[in-house]
């Protein structure tokens, strides 16, 4: 399906890229779509990019959601393979 899933930044890169982490899976994206963003933030990642910078809050709340409608695996599957 390839949602936009929340993700922790872990580390910032060089050339606007970042790691990120999510439900144990770390993944390197491009932050260059975002004016602004630090280690200990969540972003919204799809297809390699950082959309939107989401509060703790917001990202559980959306975490908790795709979840319990059984979408979370399925993106964590879609990262590892190169999408989200």
């Amino acid at each position: 399906m390839c949602l936009a899933i929340p993700a922790r930044v872990l580390a910032l890169e060089p050339g606007a890229m970042a790691i990120v982490g999510v439900e144990g899976l770390r993944k390197r994206i491009s932050v260059a779509l975002l004016d602004e963003v630090a280690v200990g933030d969540y972003v919204l990642v799809h297809v390699g990019y950082a959309l939107h910078r989401l509060s703790e809050e917001e990202a559980a709340r959306t975490l908790a959601l795709m979840a319990e409608a059984g979408l979370v695996d399925e993106e964590l599957a879609a990262m590892q393979e190169g999408g989200s």
